[in-house]
């Protein structure tokens, strides 16, 4: 199987849902233009695999891509088992992962429900090394380490 974007979502307050779109623009440095979490630091865009959302759903929750505050959401790939320092391309776009998985200072809605949450532990997050335009259906591949930056 063939590792691809499944859903590009935005929000434009940090600490809720995101909605998917049907594409994003991503600048290098920066992250999803109109995204509350893009800006100049290591978690400029975030990523969640549908695998991961699926283990929510089986816990009886109906949640689609973008409901666990995701940018992107994929299919595919092992996020997780990707080092900080991995290199993705996106399409035409290119992102280091920069961090796995993340503290949550509060309890989500997601959280209440289930009594657990995928995106603290099987999130990742990652820097914009060059932009462009990503939708769904765009291929994802890991770079080689040897690639030019």
């Amino acid at each position: 199987m063939t590792a691809e974007v499944v859903a590009v979502n935005i929000s434009r307050n940090k600490g809720e849902q995101k909605s998917p779109v049907a594409a994003v623009d991503l600048r290098e440095n920066y992250g999803i233009v109109g995204d509350a979490h893009a800006g100049d630091w290591h978690r400029q865009v975030s990523l969640l695999a549908e695998e991961s959302i699926d283990k929510m759903r089986r816990l009886g929750l109906e949640v689609d891509p973008g409901a666990f505050a995701e940018n992107i959401t994929t299919r595919g790939i092992d996020l997780v088992s990707l080092p900080v320092g991995s290199r993705l391309s996106l399409g035409e776009v290119r992102v280091e992962v920069t961090q796995i998985g993340k503290e949550c200072h509060t309890r989500c809605a997601i959280f209440y429900q289930a009594g657990d949450c995928v995106m603290p532990k099987e999130g990742i997050f990652a820097k914009v090394l060059s932009g462009g335009t990503i939708a769904a259906g765009a291929p994802i591949e890991i770079d080689p380490p040897d690639r030019d930056h």
